[in-house]
């Protein structure tokens, strides 16, 4: 789902998947791998891609929908505690950043 989502926000930029790639500093094979959803970028990688799309971060996860606040919770929670310490590090920065906008 965020693979077609990023093809989706990717395609109504006019963008192509050569030229966002180029942007983004990866291949365009790598590209097409994440938007079919058979690679799982990191954090790193999705913040990048954010700014080569000139998009929120949160835009690219705009689509999921989890309405149960405690299931949510429970969702981060196990993110954060499969996390190593870098990626830690960049969900507290992505985190901080997202929650002082708001």
């Amino acid at each position: 789902m965020i693979g077609a989502r990023i093809a989706e926000i990717r395609s109504k930029k006019g963008m192509t998947q050569e030229y966002l790639a180029g942007q983004m500093g990866i291949s365009s094979k790598y590209l097409s791998s994440i938007e079919r959803g058979k690679e799982n970028p990191t954090l790193k990688t999705f913040i990048i891609l954010s700014e080569a799309l000139n998009v929120d971060l949160g835009e690219i996860f705009r689509f999921v929908h989890i309405e149960d606040v405690s299931k949510r919770k429970s969702m981060i929670m196990s993110l954060i505690n499969a996390g190593t310490d870098d990626q830690l590090k960049l969900a507290f920065n992505v985190l901080s950043a997202m929650i002082q906008k708001s």
